[in-house]
Parts: C-alpha cells; sequence; structure tokens
C-alpha cells in the first residue's frame, strides 16, 4: 500500500476552514457552484484526489487509508488545526472516515451522495458497473451512467456540462479511475459509522440510484449528531447541477452549530 500524497490544493475565501472532497473521476472544479456561496463565509480548501486533476499519479494501489492520509497532508500543509469537512460521493466516505481516525481535527461533517448500509443487491449493482468497465472499458460504458447522475431536464438544458463531465472521467487515467470506483463500491461504512461523533449532514437528491434516501436514513439514524436533507427531483451529480443550493444548506448547517 502506498503512503501519502502531496495533491494539489487551492485555498479561497476567509472564515473557519473548510475542506471539500470531490468524488470519483472528478476534480476541484466539481465546487464551482458552490465556492460563491461558500467563501464569503469559509475559508474553503478544494484539492484534487491522487491521480485526479493537477494532483500526481501514484505508483501502485491505493485504498480508503491513503485517501485519508492525503486530506491530512492536505489539512497539515495548509496549517490549519481542524476544519469543517464536506465530501460528495466517494468523497463522502473519505470525511467520515477521516473524522474516525484524526476525530480532534473535525469540527463538523457533510456527506453529500454517498452510500452505506447497502444491500446484498446494491453492493451487485454498484460492483457490475465496475467489472463492465474493466472489461468493455470506460468510454464504452461511460455514457450509460449519465441518466444516472443528471436530470432529463439538466441533459436537455446544459449538455455542454454533461458531456464535459464525461470527457473529465475519461481524461483521469483509467487504473486511478477503475482504483478510485472499485474503494467506492467496497467501502461500507455500517460496521464504525455510528463511532463518528462529529456532526453531521446528510444530503442526497430525491432520485440518486446509488445513493438514495433509503440509505441516508439509515446512515441519518446511525450518526449521533446528523440531520438529513433531501433534494427534490436532483440525481448523483448534484454538485454540478445544483451546488448553489448545496452550499446553501452547509452554510446553514454549520452556522446552527455556532
Amino acid at each position: 500500500m502506498s503512503t501519502a500524497i502531496d495533491c494539489e490544493y487551492t485555498v479561497e475565501g476567509s472564515g473557519p476552514p473548510l475542506i471539500l472532497v470531490h468524488g470519483i473521476g472528478a476534480a476541484r472544479n466539481t465546487w464551482r457552484k458552490a465556492l460563491p456561496v461558500l467563501t464569503p463565509h469559509f475559508t474553503v480548501i478544494t484539492y484534487d484526489l491522487r491521480g485526479h486533476g493537477a494532483s500526481p499519479l501514484p505508483d501502485v494501489t491505493f485504498g480508503l487509508d491513503e485517501l485519508v492520509d492525503d486530506l491530512e497532508r492536505v489539512r497539515v500543509r495548509c496549517g490549519v488545526e481542524s476544519a469543517h469537512i464536506a465530501g460528495h460521493s466517494l468523497g463522502g466516505m473519505i470525511g467520515p472516515a477521516y473524522a474516525l481516525k484524526f476525530p480532534d481535527r473535525v469540527k463538523a461533517l457533510a456527506l453529500l451522495s454517498t452510500a452505506a448500509f447497502r444491500t446484498e443487491d446494491d453492493s451487485a449493482k454498484v460492483m457490475g458497473v465496475v467489472k463492465s468497465m474493466e472489461a468493455d472499458g470506460i468510454p464504452n460504458i461511460l455514457p450509460t451512467l449519465t441518466d444516472r447522475w443528471f436530470t432529463d431536464g439538466f441533459i436537455e438544458q446544459y449538455p455542454e456540462v454533461v458531456e464535459n463531465r464525461l470527457k473529465q472521467v475519461i481524461a483521469t487515467d483509467a487504473d486511478i479511475f477503475l482504483n478510485v470506483f472499485r474503494i467506492y463500491a467496497g467501502t461500507e461504512m455500517e460496521p464504525w459509522l455510528h463511532k463518528v461523533v462529529a456532526p453531521s449532514l446528510v444530503l442526497t437528491g430525491e432520485n440518486d440510484g446509488g445513493c438514495n434516501p433509503r440509505l441516508n436514513k439509515l446512515i441519518d439514524a446511525a450518526l449521533p449528531h446528523s440531520e438529513l436533507v433531501v433534494l427534490p427531483d436532483l440525481k448523483h451529480s448534484l454538485l454540478l447541477e445544483a451546488g448553489d443550493v448545496v452550499a446553501e444548506h452547509l452554510v446553514r448547517f454549520i452556522h446552527s452549530l455556532e
């Protein structure tokens, strides 16, 4: 297993530190619609996961532990004592795992469009996507995910955003993409989620097939101090469709803790 990597990061805004963790095959720019809402309230730190965006490619296979250690290195390099942490999809697994390992470094969490308490059928479906990509190639399977990620109205109105998202995935190193997808598919937070004591916002889209309200209600019930928010109509790519709305909930939730 690998050691921590110095990921590329950006710091914007002023106020209490807020670290944002993106998901599979994305990068810092996935938060662009959220930043104008967040930066007046927080010192926002965005970074590219290892092998994504401008961050270095690791030379060996890695797991969730290494992604947690990368986040810790970002915190240290930014000179931040503790921070609020919000993560989307795989980022919504990295954040809680980080809080479990470094509880004193986390003020609050936001788990956005993530999954836990999967049934056997849930796990089989997400692992089936990984196996299809391994067998047929990522570019050949990726278009089938578009309807899972975006609402029909958004696809029709903003085809360039959808196309750019697909291009971003294809531009990601294939081995890295499959590595992080396997982490997302294979991680089950159920055994330890109840040990995460940080106040937590659990937020998902009403029609997110893989991270749907059924699973998020269980996540909310397992966390000792949490609030559940379900955004109407939205699917998995809620940051690209409604990043400003997500950010408004982040601001409201964190301010409610003061």
